[in-house]
């Protein structure tokens, strides 16, 4: 698949004539916070943006942050954003400057006070190295992270200190004014909470990575890379992008569709963006479920995926959303190429052996501070047995709600969120394993898999220009297999293998939580301040207690501290799940 996909690409590159390739923000960038907040507060939806698809152009976030920078506020005539502080100008500021080269006069990055070297490293402030010529566009940087964490468990043989690094490089380019290019290497050396180690042995997997190995008991040693290549096929409308990395999918802190938890894949992206549509298509070669063992190559499974995000007024933003996730045995099933939303007429016409899903979002901007969103995800369900409350088997769907309340209470820069996501069992599984809803045995929509629900709140608060605070509470409960059970929650297995809830009927009376039921409840506290550009000082705790129901497991609590210093490298949150 990958040859005939970057087949493709390269003819859409021989095509090219346009001046309007990118590159894009990378996901866990503090200013995607920045970009929601102030396209809420100026109270209408900007057609530079489309958050709920993500990764965004870094060319239509420049223009965005421009387009808030240069109103007149507060003049009480212009639709535009009120009340601007000293703190929100520095991170406009800030935002322009790391995607400098899409600013209005073609510079945008700050000049440093003090460059390297009589100006051959850090010219501009967030760049270690900035080339910047009629026909070639470079920036490197270092990658770096140290992270040191003491953690107290109720489990007397749990490591209490730990230790984590990162190295690698970052380089953005853009040559003869034609192609983007982007790529991110990093070696990381991880030693997890031991929430997260558990989760990494219980599904061989890092969470967010692919390949790994273990030197020691505690510690997961693996390489992170990332690039693509983009390009214009029709300017300022149409944009291909060929490469490796992740994406996400909706305006919430999970995404029922497609997050950015398990690793990156190689994927074609087209998107299009005209009048008030945004249509992305994807198509992603993923990696089945599979056993470690000697190295050896790895089967392929795929997926294509549309999303089409619509402006439907000033204030409203709906999407819909189309995916199908199949395994022809490495090769790529090239009915699922159709860039129109028809998949399950694809699918059946192919003798539905695929796993297609449908989902709906939306998002709502309200009196310039409120914002909200949600989505609606389904798997397979019949209306007489939704509405009948019977529990049956493939009422198989999930949904989620939230909210954001920025500049809340009338503090500049305090913003609260609360979401609410409820997966029903048996969601994102299918009876063929290699087309489940995963990949490189991680989900690729919610970490919990399916048969929960869950509440999360968040504050965020910048109460100086340097110094960013959040506090987050998660609570769920889930319903978890007992030995040789199925019961729904684990989306890795075959759903025709079930565990009757009744044996008397066995496709009924299953409720959004079924075997032994759990609950989780986690608090934790960060402060971020950056010393200098992009670099950054961490300083944190979290909480964590896990009680099962009847006494049938050990209840688990686990407090850890940690801090860290990062130089252009987002924050490890292990509050995934």
């Amino acid at each position: 698949m990958v040859q005939k996909l970057f087949s493709l690409f390269l003819l859409s590159c021989i095509a090219l004539s346009a001046k309007a390739q990118t590159t894009y923000l990378q996901l866990g960038q503090e200013d995607y916070q920045l970009l929601d907040k102030l396209e809420t507060r100026q109270g209408f939806l900007d057609e530079n943006l489309f958050l709920a698809d993500q990764p965004v152009s870094r060319k239509g976030v420049v223009k965005f942050l421009e387009s808030v920078r240069d109103l007149d506020f507060g003049d009480g005539v212009n639709d535009g954003y009120v009340g601007l502080t000293k703190i929100d100008e520095y991170n406009i500021a800030h935002a322009i400057s790391v995607s400098g080269e899409w600013a209005a006069n073609g510079d945008g990055a700050i000049n440093s006070k003090y460059p390297w070297f009589k100006g051959a490293f850090y010219k501009k402030q967030p760049d270690l190295l900035h080339v910047k010529t009629p026909n070639f566009y470079l920036v490197v940087n270092p990658v770096l992270s140290l992270t040191g964490i003491s953690e107290k468990t109720n489990r007397p043989n749990d490591p209490s200190s730990l230790l984590s690094s990162s190295r690698g490089v970052e380089i953005r380019a853009r040559v003869a004014n034609k192609i983007g290019v982007y790529t991110y290497f990093a070696d990381n050396q991880e030693q997890f909470p031991s929430f997260v180690r558990d989760y990494a042995i219980a599904h061989e997997a890092v969470p967010g990575a692919d390949y790994y190995q273990t030197p020691s008991t505690k510690t997961f040693d693996y390489l992170q890379a990332r690039g693509y290549i983009d390009v214009a096929a029709i300017k300022d409308v149409v944009n291909v992008s060929f490469g490796y990395d992740k994406h996400f999918i909706g305006d919430g802190i999970r995404s029922l569709f497609l997050s950015d938890f398990s690793s990156g894949a190689t994927f074609l992206r087209l998107n299009t963006r005209i009048w008030k549509l945004n249509y992305q298509n994807l198509y992603l070669e993923l990696t089945p479920q599979y056993t470690r063992g000697a190295d050896r190559q790895l089967p392929h499974k795929y997926a294509t995926m549309h999303h089409l995000s619509i402006n439907a007024t000033r204030w409203l933003n709906i999407g819909l959303f189309e995916s199908t996730i199949f395994d022809r045995g490495n090769r790529f099933e090239f009915s699922y190429m159709n860039p129109v939303i028809l998949y399950r007429a694809i699918e059946r016409a192919n003798g539905s052996p695929d796993n297609v899903n449908l989902g709906l979002n939306f998002k709502a901007l309200v009196a310039r501070r409120l914002q909200f969103y949600g989505q609606a995800y389904f798997d397979e369900f019949k209306s007489k047995e939704l509405f009948s409350g019977n529990g049956w088997i493939n009422n198989k769907f999930a949904v989620q709600l939230g909210g954001k309340y920025f500049d809340a209470l009338g503090i500049p820069n305090l913003d609260l969120q609360a979401e609410v996501n409820l997966v029903r069992p048996f969601t994102y599984s299918h009876y063929d394993t290699n087309a489940n809803y995963t990949n490189y045995n991680q989900p690729l929509a919610h970490p919990l898999g399916a048969g929960f629900g869950e509440f999360i709140g968040v504050a965020r608060y910048q109460p100086v220009r340097n110094l960013y605070l959040s506090g987050t509470l998660m609570y769920y409960k889930q319903g978890l297999d007992s030995a040789g059970t199925n019961f729904g929650s684990n989306i890795f297995k075959n759903y025709n293998n079930f565990t009757p809830v009744n044996p008397a009927d066995p496709e009924h009376g299953f409720g959004l939580t079924n075997g032994v039921e759990t609950t989780t409840l986690s608090l934790s506290f960060n402060a971020s301040y950056e010393l200098k550009e992009n670099l950054f000082i961490d300083l944190g705790a979290t909480n964590r207690v896990r009680k099962y129901e009847n006494g049938s497991q050990a209840d688990f609590t686990s407090t850890y501290f940690y801090g860290g210093l990062r130089l252009n490298f987002a924050r490890r949150d292990y509050n995934f799940y």
